[in-house]
């Protein structure tokens, strides 16, 4: 089995499509569908059931399937092992990161990466925590930089490099400004402006409610946590905050009523996948940096 044969059998079963598995790879139709029968005659089995207008796994082709993937990517380990014996800093190295992160707390970390190793091709995208896990789990990514799950998974080593404290806040103005005490149950009833529900920070949140049989109101979730200050300057709802965000008179801090809210930020990446040298050496920046 040679491996573009088997990167065109795992394209079209992602994709369910021949034509857009052959624009995914950048080939022809026809390119793609001789790889496939090259595939099924050398394996001498039929992998996927061709129907009117959709294709389908065979049960030969979901067996192959977590198989073709470990293969291409032991392959893919084996060369980037070679690769690294050099100690050459080079090749390309793909990021994800939260648009907090990348705001607040990367450019430093970044100016001096793309300094010290100008022959590496670095890839930035920002995604919310919960499709940084995913990316990293999928291999999109080499590294993630993104609020820390609680509860690590087995297949994931998770880094912490920063902690966030997250203080309660609404506008100087709102209704809630002019409450002393204020009760999860205050909070449950005003609108919150906060992230989306499949993120790590929103469920830090959301579980403080649900403990106590609340539920919250969240109208217009935003991962992007400067539009979440924007929007409660104003007066559209309360929110949770990093503390370090909070500081302008446009916001002011409730008394939370729960414990402490702090969430911890860091690197994820696949335990068992080789790192290239670029990506240690970034490692190498981003513990230098959150030990100063």
């Amino acid at each position: 089995m040679d491996t573009q044969s088997l990167k065109a059998f795992i394209a079209v079963a992602e994709q369910k499509s021949f034509s857009a598995a052959a624009e995914s790879l950048y080939l022809t139709q026809s390119a793609v569908s001789k790889r496939i029968k090259q595939l099924e005659e050398q394996l001498s089995t039929t992998l996927f059931d061709r129907h009117n207008r959709t294709i389908s796994l065979t049960e030969a082709g979901e067996a192959l399937l977590p198989r073709a993937q470990h293969i291409l990517d032991l392959v893919s380990d084996t060369e980037l092992e070679l690769e690294n014996i050099s100690g050459d800093i080079s090749g390309s190295l793909t990021l994800a990161t939260s648009h907090h992160i990348g705001l607040h707390r990367l450019p430093p970390v970044l100016r001096k990466f793309v300094h010290a190793h100008p022959n590496v091709d670095l890839d930035l995208q920002f995604m919310g925590s919960e499709r940084a896990y995913q990316a990293v789990r999928l291999r999109q990514v080499d590294l993630a930089l993104t609020t820390l799950e609680q509860t690590p998974k087995s297949d994931i080593a998770a880094i912490p490099l920063w902690q966030d404290d997250m203080v309660c806040v609404c506008a100087a103005n709102h209704r809630l400004a002019g409450i002393p005490q204020i009760s999860l149950q205050d909070l449950s009833s005003e609108p919150a402006i906060l992230p989306e529900p499949d993120t790590i920070t929103y469920q830090l949140i959301n579980h403080v409610f649900a403990a106590e049989g609340l539920s919250l109101k969240a109208p217009m979730p935003t991962n992007y946590l400067e539009t979440i200050k924007m929007l409660v300057s104003v007066g559209m709802g309360w929110s949770v905050l990093p503390s370090s965000m909070v500081n302008d008179d446009a916001l002011t801090v409730i008394n939370w009523p729960g414990t402490s809210l702090r969430r911890q930020l860091g690197a994820v990446f696949l335990k068992h996948r080789t790192q290239s040298n670029a990506a240690t050496a970034l490692m190498d920046l981003l513990h230098a940096s959150a030990d100063d």
